[in-house]
């Protein structure tokens, strides 16, 4: 062992080797990486696993060398392969950003802009002007503004218009989304005071008039985007809202969660109300994401009438969830697609993604079924077959979108072993099993991403047979 433990080279002498392999790394993180192997190599030596002196050969170990540091100096945050057929998956980092957006990105960050700077004045501006217009335009709004998310929204505009007061809302709209967000607690964080009124299933219109006082200061709906009541059940629709809110003076508050622009086509068989719709009903303050079924960055979007947007616009609390200049670039990017609605649906990849027909699905799963046979057909049974797509992002959650998916089985290996495997793989690949199969979604695989799957699965059939 003692042999074995002077054999190892030197941190330099390994570090000088491989420099050369990673020339945009930075030295010190290298370094730091071929500490760690070599703090592996004397474990594995204590462990017996390494118990000979060939298997310290210089040139076996500084391929070792090099395939561990890659794996350590990679980044934390990487790109994956979305093989869920999930399409605005909220863990995957929900929706894919248009190349007119990610251009956009690449300008803001690598020049200085008019961010706060009014090129008509030459005085400070307001970087809500920049998209403001255009999101006027598109929703019919009198008024707008965007904050960092779409739950920053929704407590900005409670805080700012019923503060000490009450928020009155169905009790069959006290929504849950992921990550724990639940519409009561962002109404306490507010200052608002949550009067909840119906039952589950069933809410009138009386039930909100009932429960209006002189310490009322807000109507609410909560657009149930992530579940549907079927059956015995009543909700009190956006345009009788708005008119008891009329009679009463009171805004009604709108929180559409995911937000929509466009009317899908009929095959796509989604029916979720679009933002500009909700504002030709009188909805005084409409609420909704950025990235979800709108396709652009994270952002909460706020639109209504000007005299609610104004206060929200100079509550304090707003500097503290601003955007900044990154998602401005692209959100303004992906706004201006929504002007020709075609052309939207053709350049924004969510769009685009749930508007697949479904022979194009079918053509991708052949090719990638033949691929996967080619390369790896002494390992893998694959099929090809029909499922089921969701939209994801709490969007029309009963709604099946119609694909194709290539289902792989093994008799070396189980689906679940796979599975763990190509989350380790570069890039990683995020499936789905089901019936012991491991099923690859080509709704969500893009086009180019398909040969690069495929060495995907040769990697991890690799690190499975180590």
């Amino acid at each position: 062992m003692t042999n074995l433990f002077r054999a190892i080279p030197s941190t330099d002498k390994i570090l000088s080797t491989l420099i050369k392999d990673f020339p945009d790394i930075p030295k010190g993180l290298l370094k730091e990486g071929v500490n760690k192997f070599l703090d592996k190599l004397r474990d594995d030596i204590r462990s017996k696993k390494i118990s000979s002196l060939d298997e310290l050969r210089w040139n076996l170990l500084i391929e070792n060398a090099k395939k561990f540091v890659k794996k350590y100096v990679r980044p934390k945050f990487r790109p994956v392969i979305n093989a869920t057929g999930v399409v605005v998956h909220t863990n995957l980092g929900r929706s894919l950003l248009s190349k007119s957006a990610i251009e956009a990105v690449v300008l803001a960050c690598s020049n200085y802009s008019n961010l706060e700077f009014s090129l008509d004045t030459g005085k400070r501006g307001s970087r809500y002007s920049l998209v403001e217009d255009l999101l006027c335009e598109l929703t019919g709004a009198e008024s707008g503004l965007v904050v960092n998310n779409n739950a920053g929204a929704v407590f900005l505009i409670l805080n700012t218009l019923a503060k000490d007061k009450e928020v009155v809302i169905s009790r069959g709209e006290l929504i849950e989304i992921g990550g724990s967000f639940r519409i009561p607690d962002v109404i306490a964080s507010s200052g608002a005071i949550l009067k909840e009124v119906g039952t589950t299933n069933r809410t009138h219109l009386y039930d909100y008039e009932r429960a209006i006082n002189e310490n009322t200061a807000v109507l609410m709906k909560a657009h149930t985007s992530n579940y549907r009541i079927i059956g015995f059940h009543k909700e009190v629709k956006v345009e009788e809202l708005v008119k008891l809110g009329q009679k009463y003076g009171l805004p009604v508050v709108e929180d559409l969660g995911s937000g929509n622009f466009i009317n899908f086509p009929s095959y796509t068989n989604i029916d979720e109300p679009t933002v500009k719709r909700q504002i030709e009903l009188g909805v005084s303050v409409v609420s909704f994401s950025g990235d979800k079924m709108l396709g652009g960055p994270q952002a909460g979007i706020i639109v209504g009438k000007k005299e609610y947007i104004e206060k929200i616009k100079k509550n304090p609390i707003n500097r503290a969830l601003r955007i900044d200049k990154m998602t401005l670039a692209a959100l303004e990017a992906t706004l201006r697609l929504y002007k020709e609605e075609d052309l939207a649906i053709k350049e924004i990849p969510t769009l685009r993604l749930i508007t697949t027909p479904i022979s194009t699905l079918k053509q991708k799963a052949m090719k990638l079924s033949r691929m996967i046979k080619k390369e790896l057909k002494d390992i893998f049974d694959v099929k090809i077959r029909k499922d089921a797509s969701r939209v994801g992002g709490g969007a029309s959650p009963e709604i099946d979108l119609p694909t194709y998916v290539v289902a792989i089985s093994s008799k070396l290996f189980s689906v679940e072993d796979i599975k763990s495997a190509l989350l380790k793989t570069d890039p990683p690949v995020v499936a789905r099993v089901e019936e012991d199969e491991l099923l690859l979604d080509l709704r969500t695989i893009l086009k180019r991403q398909i040969p690069i799957l495929v060495n995907s699965l040769k990697e991890a059939i690799d690190l499975l047979n180590e």
